[in-house]
């Protein structure tokens, strides 16, 4: 627990293959994974610049953490490309989740921390943060608006998971995976 940002509740990995790495996921009895291939972003920047990324996106969990798998669709610049263009793939994030986003947002500058690339995913209560914190813990920190509707389907994904029985391990634009 962490007297600044609370409880860890996401693991984020980097992928090259997303396809393949849900199928990894399965086989070690993780799942159900929500699945979506064109994230749409309201905005993005990196490093203070608006940034053109385009990402794919995979949510499971395993017990109270949520596990998310995100594979770069482009080159335009993030914290995500600059992961894999490092040579490296796996854990990228651990994320921590807020109803007040903008103060724990606030705090942290205090506290701080740098903003390595931010934006929006379904409004401004779809707000996230990655903190440049990667030279001092080997991770970025994320921090991450639960107060709208990204926190009730976080909750669902949760729930579904706690009963999952195996049967379709991966659910949303599987007709898009590669």
């Amino acid at each position: 627990m962490s007297r600044i940002f609370g409880s860890i509740a996401q693991m984020g990995y980097v992928v090259r293959d997303i396809n393949a790495e849900m199928r990894r996921w399965i086989a070690h009895g993780v799942g159900p994974w929500f699945y979506v291939h064109d994230v749409e972003t309201d905005y993005f920047t990196h490093r203070g610049t608006p940034s053109p990324m385009k990402m794919s996106v995979a949510l499971a969990n395993s017990g109270d953490v949520q596990i998310e798998l995100i594979q770069p669709r482009n080159d335009a610049p993030s914290l995500y490309r600059e992961f894999l263009d490092s040579g490296r793939e796996g854990l990228q994030h651990i994320a921590y989740w807020s109803e007040d986003f903008q103060g724990l947002y606030d705090k942290a500058l205090e506290s701080g921390y740098v903003v390595g690339h931010e934006g929006s995913i379904g409004g401004e209560q779809g707000r996230f943060a990655y903190l440049d914190t990667e030279k001092t813990f080997g991770h970025i920190i994320e921090i991450s608006d639960i107060s709208g509707p990204k926190g009730l389907f976080f909750r669902y994904i949760r729930e579904v998971a706690a009963t999952w029985d195996g049967s379709e391990p991966i659910r949303g634009d599987i007709d898009k995976l590669q």
